[in-house]
């Protein structure tokens, strides 16, 4: 050990002795006690390199057991950890074993729970309409009846089928090609669940794109038809599908306003329909969709060699979108204030659905795999163990003789030895 410690040259003479006694001094029971703190593998190295004195009484039964059941309880936790990790160290694969439960039992319900919302808001009378009266002869609402939204020159069903079948063409279009053009590292890993269940990542983005597309356009359904219920606005043509009878009601002045919700003699359908003003259901829609495709194509369409592309893309569907509530203002079915409000509500939905859900369509950015602790390795090329600073009895002994005492006979202490790094592989060639 001395010929090694004198070879090994940068361990100055103070540690050669600290490593001496340390080497003379500690049973393997309290060497165990004091390197619980290290590193596994170097602490099981040292524990299996030290061989003791002649003098030293070996190790009893309890005493083996002892140590080889804190041995095999400090490795498997490291064990368990490997097996989690397995999957996620192949190329391209990544493991979730919460995917399947988040998207059945909270994204699935939440999904259903709007869909049946915008139900009752639509096709049933479980929210009542806020009834509003109005002025007699008034001219804001003395504009002509239409018809039904079914003659109109853009009826809903066709709204419905553009708001619904641009948007997904465009998604799937983007992602497919986005999909066959990208680099086999820049793509989204493949998630595994519960060793068996496989979702490529195209699959992923585009259910996650359409899927939030869809919540969306029944967010924005909600908020359309809660607004028409709570404020009970009137449309321009309101006194002309409600048809008061201005004799019956004592209208004598424009200034009389009338309360009595009995006062129209017209179809009660369409007086009800006529309350539904404020804001405009179909400009809030149609704004919603046309936000929302042109926000994926201006983030994930990759246009080489052309710059009016995209931009000429995006405009034409902005352009859609205000040709709707140009219409509806046109052919007295809604206010411009009523219209504003639409276009406001379908795009703040849909910006803040596309920056704070789905991250501006980008990709998710996997989390860092917890690096291994690496061993230092010496000047020599072999690895070095962290042996812990012990106080020896007779080092203590010379202190307590050689230092100056103070009043209270209490002894000064110098600080312990620092720890020593000495390589691992030489302790048992050498000792």
């Amino acid at each position: 050990m001395e010929q090694f410690l004198q070879r090994s040259g940068p361990v100055d003479i103070k540690s050669q002795r600290t490593i001496m006694r340390l080497l003379s001094w500690i049973p393997l029971q309290n060497l165990i006690q004091e390197t619980r703190g290290t590193n596994l593998d170097s602490n099981i190295h040292v524990i299996n390199s030290i061989k003791f004195n002649k003098s030293e009484k070996p190790l009893s039964v309890a005493q083996d057991k002892e140590a080889e059941s804190w041995t095999e309880g400090r490795s498997e936790k490291p064990r368990e950890r490997e097996r989690e990790m397995a999957v996620e160290e192949k190329p391209g694969v990544k493991s979730s074993s919460s995917i399947v439960p988040c998207f059945l039992f909270v994204e699935l319900v939440i999904m259903a729970g709007t869909v049946l919302l915008a139900y009752y808001f639509e096709y049933t009378d479980t929210f009542p309409v806020h009834i509003q009266g109005f002025f007699c002869y008034d001219k804001s609402f003395s504009k002509p009846y239409p018809g039904p939204d079914d003659t109109s020159k853009i009826p809903p069903v066709l709204i419905y089928s553009l708001v619904t079948a641009i948007p997904t063409v465009t998604i799937l279009v983007g992602e497919l090609c986005a999909f066959f053009t990208k680099a086999a590292g820049t793509q989204e890993k493949t998630i595994v669940t519960a060793d068996c269940c496989y979702f490529n990542p195209l699959l992923r983005r585009i259910i996650r794109f359409l899927g939030v597309y869809a919540f969306g356009l029944f967010t924005t359904t909600i908020f359309a038809n809660a607004g028409q219920v709570v404020t009970g606005n009137q449309t321009p043509h309101f006194l002309s599908a409600c048809r008061p009878n201005y004799t019956a009601l004592g209208c004598q002045s424009a200034m009389q306003y009338i309360t009595e919700r009995r006062a129209c003699t017209g179809n009660p359908l369409i007086v009800m329909s006529a309350r539904k003003s404020f804001p405009s259901k179909d400009a809030a829609l149609s704004v919603y969709s046309a936000v929302y495709t042109v926000m994926y194509v201006t983030l994930v369409f990759k246009t080489k060699g052309t710059r009016l592309t995209k931009p000429t893309i995006s405009l034409t569907l902005l352009c859609l979108a205000m040709l709707v509530g140009v219409i509806r203002v046109a052919e007295y079915r809604n206010h411009w204030s009523d219209v504003l409000a639409g276009f406001f509500t379908g795009a703040a939905i849909a910006v803040f659905l596309v920056t704070c859900v789905i991250n501006n369509f980008q990709q998710l950015q996997p989390s860092p795999l917890p690096q291994r602790p690496q061993r230092p390795e010496s000047m020599l090329g072999m690895p070095m163990v962290t042996l812990p600073s012990v106080e020896s009895p007779l080092e203590k002994l010379l202190v307590d003789l050689r230092s100056p005492r103070s009043h209270d006979h209490q002894p000064y202490r110098f600080p312990a030895t620092p720890d020593v790094l000495i390589p691992s592989r030489s302790i048992s060639s050498e000792v």
